[in-house]
């Protein structure tokens, strides 16, 4: 019989409350360690942990992104998410030089606060057990009961839990009549705690349980979505669950998150709106190859890319709320979305990082919307986006982490096949892998094969494959703005496992050199990730075989003219 456990802190080490998945009393325990939960007779196979996991090497804000974006949704409650610093500071025994690394590794500088530091310990004990159990990590979630019990109420709750350090019978009564409505036994509730932790300790533990149980029907829900990961492979990301089952949990019609028909639907409900772009035929032998080559000319889309296909697709196939909508992006993304709301009449607000080139802002800003510098990099840009979508209630569109997104680009496969069904291989440049889930969604099962290419220095779908999940990469690339996605989230990995071939990798030197080669030759002016295909076969990081019938795509054309002047010499 499977086992869940909801756990939290507590003065005697760690509360646990642990039950069947299906429903029934809890056991209480108190364990003296976070590993000793899983020895003995009985381990649960999920836990939901009162507990920050996951440490990032730099702070922009106040705290990681988890916490920023949840903080909006507490409402008086906000100060019962600690700002959480980098990992060097966690790491640190003594408060003053807590204090000293903290500041020098966030972004405006940050002290510690003293009761967040009485939780480093404990954040080290999970730190060091899930480094040491890599299989682990995606057993145990980091929850927060205060948002727990939020979701339970749908609203910020009414009363603290403690007033001045004192508990409040108004905040306890409270939070015990939603435990049991809830589903959590009164008996649980009404529990007199075991020696080492107290009331509110319980309460929390339970509160961790009920987000464990959600968690395991597939309906958790994370901030932020996808969760990201941090240099060490552990997850960052603040668990709660909504009414719906994960989108990852559907599986109708096929094992595949994303089928043929969904993509079909996808090309019906965006046609007229996103450009059918069309195929050159380089012939046999080009590029000095064995191979007959074309190129699908997804340059010529609409907003210079691929993504208008998703952004439309989302657009057209969900409530767009009064707030508008809005996306995280490097530039292509935000600009395909700003451009579809346009033509749709719907207000947009993009986050962008400040690697985001300027021309690609330009596009942004031409397509009527509001354009917001979300930090340094594009996570942080998402961070700030889910901050926004979560005060305002706009609706995000995720750039490849969303079933409608991934729908929508497919429809490019879709295309490409009907153009030219013989072709035997495709290269398809990846970022955040959107695009090549939807190509490989499309494909899955046939005989086209998919081949992924990425930059040496962006390599998060390789990662992932060969890692059989999703897993955080650094990113270092000409192409980062476009193909920079540090991890590649788990409704990627589930599409491009089993339907992608392989990943070529490509070095920055040979995707300037397409870039050159595609406006010399053929009078394409392409981004660095728009060229990065076209690289793949040009540098010989993918050798097709004699006769081999080879579709590349050339997927980007919001490129910065001075600096393709520069390369082109």
């Amino acid at each position: 019989m499977a086992r869940l456990a909801g756990v939290d802190g507590c003065k005697g080490g760690w509360i646990a409350a642990i039950a069947a998945t299906e429903g029934g009393a809890p056991l209480i325990r108190v364990a003296a360690r976070f590993a000793d939960l899983f020895a003995g007779e009985i381990v649960p196979a999920l836990v939901a942990v009162d507990m920050p996991i996951g440490l990032p090497d730099r702070v922009t804000g106040p705290g990681r992104g988890p916490e920023q974006a949840v903080r909006a949704l507490l409402g008086e409650r906000q100060s019962s998410v600690f700002s959480i610093p980098a990992r060097r500071a966690v790491e640190a025994g003594d408060y003053a030089q807590a204090c000293a690394l903290a500041l020098a590794h966030s972004q405006p500088p940050r002290k510690v606060s003293k009761q967040g530091f009485h939780l480093f310990p404990k954040i080290r004990e999970i730190d060091a057990l899930l480094r040491a159990e890599p299989a682990w990590r995606e057993r145990v979630f980091e929850v927060h009961p205060e948002l727990a019990f939020r979701t339970m109420k749908g609203e910020p709750l009414a009363h603290p839990k403690k007033i001045r350090g004192v508990v409040n019978p108004a905040g306890m009564a409270e939070r015990q009549a939603l435990l049991r409505a809830a589903g959590i036994a009164p008996e649980a509730v009404a529990a007199r705690p075991p020696r080492g932790a107290a009331v509110d300790d319980l309460l929390d533990a339970l509160a961790a349980l009920v987000v464990a149980r959600h968690i395991a029907a597939g309906r958790g829900k994370p901030f932020p979505d996808p969760p990201g990961r941090d240099s060490h492979g552990l997850p960052v990301a603040i668990w709660t669950f909504s009414s719906a089952p994960r989108p990852t949990q559907d599986r109708a019609m096929s094992e595949r998150p994303v089928t043929r028909p969904m993509i079909e639907e996808a090309a019906a409900r965006i046609a007229g709106h996103a450009r059918v772009t069309p195929v050159m035929r380089l012939g046999p032998g080009a590029l000095g190859t064995a191979a007959d080559v074309s190129l699908k000319l997804e340059c010529l889309q609409h907003a210079g890319s691929f993504k208008t296909r998703g952004a439309f697709n989302n657009l057209l196939s969900l409530a767009v709320p009064a707030a508008g909508v809005s996306a995280a992006s490097g530039g292509n993304h935000g600009a395909a979305v700003a451009y579809a709301a346009m033509k749709r009449g719907v207000k947009a607000t993009i986050f962008v990082p400040e690697i985001s080139p300027a021309a690609k802002i330009e596009a942004i800003r031409r397509f009527g919307a509001e354009v917001v510098v979300g930090g340094a990099q594009y996570d942080d840009a998402q961070a700030a986006c889910d901050r926004f979508v979560a005060q305002t209630g706009a609706l995000k569109i995720h750039p490849f982490a969303a079933k409608e997104t991934i729908a929508g680009q497919g429809t490019l496969g879709r295309e490409w096949d009907l153009q030219e069904p013989d072709l035997d291989t495709v290269l398809v440049a990846v970022g955040g892998g959107g695009l090549i889930s939807g190509i490989a969604s499309w494909f899955a099962g046939g005989k086209v094969k998919v081949v992924g290419v990425e930059p040496e220095g962006s390599r998060a779908l390789q990662a992932a494959l060969e890692a059989k999940a999703p897993v955080e990469v650094k990113v270092a690339s000409v192409a980062a703005d476009s193909l920079g996605a540090r991890n590649v989230g788990q409704l990627v990995y589930e599409a491009c496992n089993g339907t992608v071939d392989h990943v070529a990798l490509v070095p920055d030197a040979a995707i300037t050199a397409a870039q050159a080669a595609l406006w010399r030759d053929m009078r394409l002016a392409v981004e660095p990730g728009g060229a990065a295909a076209f690289a793949a076969l040009a540098s010989g990081a993918y050798r097709p075989a004699k006769g081999e019938r080879l579709g590349v795509l050339v997927c980007g054309a919001n490129v910065d003219l001075a600096k393709l002047a520069a390369i082109v010499g």
